[in-house]
């Protein structure tokens, strides 16, 4: 049996304490408010850099591995070129260092023609400006492997000729004698002229599967580089 309450008990107080933490000192004037890392700290930061340095590196080389060094072209030699004052016209004489390689020499046996492209221009120097493109001409030949006579064909414009040989071949596309390149009225007497030259195979008349080996085989990118002469007419 519980006693009555008291009628002049006062009721109890409790005190609750509350915990505060320590407020550490102020830092003496001069001296930086960072905090200072310990060598344990500081060891497992200078880690994690060397990782992500270790991992920056893995991801460039693997990008650099998966792209191609661009493809350099088979060369085609020029042994010499001259523009010649004929009757009534300029006619180009030329001669190539050229080889076909066992690549496009198989596909001529498979049947593909190859197509290559005489360049040749004339411009005049212009101290103030650019320089005046006179004139440009495009000479295109067609190659083409007959499997039943087994002869090559080489074809330009209305011409054509029968040639027994790759080497006959070769030695056709290497050689340009007296072809009229300009009329002798679209040259001024006494002035000087810019001339450049170049002979390459014509990728972009290959069949479609084809094109796509050219872009990333060397073997399909024969080419001369850009022969050029001063003249005076």
């Amino acid at each position: 049996m519980q006693d009555a309450p008291r009628p002049n008990a006062r009721p109890r107080r409790v005190l609750l304490r509350r915990h505060t933490r320590p407020v550490a000192p102020a830092p003496p004037a001069g001296m930086s408010l960072k905090p200072l890392l310990t060598p344990a700290v500081a060891g497992r930061r200078s880690a994690l850099r060397r990782l992500a340095g270790l991992a920056a590196g893995a991801v460039l080389g693997t990008l650099a591995a998966g792209v191609s060094p661009p493809v350099r072209a088979d060369i085609i030699g020029v042994r010499s070129a001259e523009l010649r004052a004929d009757e009534d016209d300029y006619v180009l004489n030329a001669d190539f260092d050229l080889a076909l390689n066992a690549t496009l020499e198989e596909a001529l046996h498979r049947g593909v023609p190859l197509y290559f492209v005489l360049e040749f221009e004339i411009a005049r120097p212009r101290w103030y400006w650019f320089d005046e493109k006179v004139l440009t001409s495009t000479t295109q030949y067609r190659i083409a492997w007959n499997a039943l006579t087994r002869q090559y064909r080489v074809s330009s414009g209305l011409f054509a000729q029968t040639l027994y040989s790759l080497e006959e071949v070769e030695r056709f596309l290497s050689r340009v004698t007296s072809r009229p390149v300009a009329r002798r009225d679209q040259l001024q007497k006494g002035s000087r002229y810019e001339a450049a030259l170049r002979l390459r195979l014509d990728v972009t008349q290959l069949p479609k599967p084809f094109q796509v080996d050219a872009l990333a085989s060397r073997e399909w990118s024969l080419q001369s580089d850009w022969h050029r002469w001063s003249l005076v007419a």
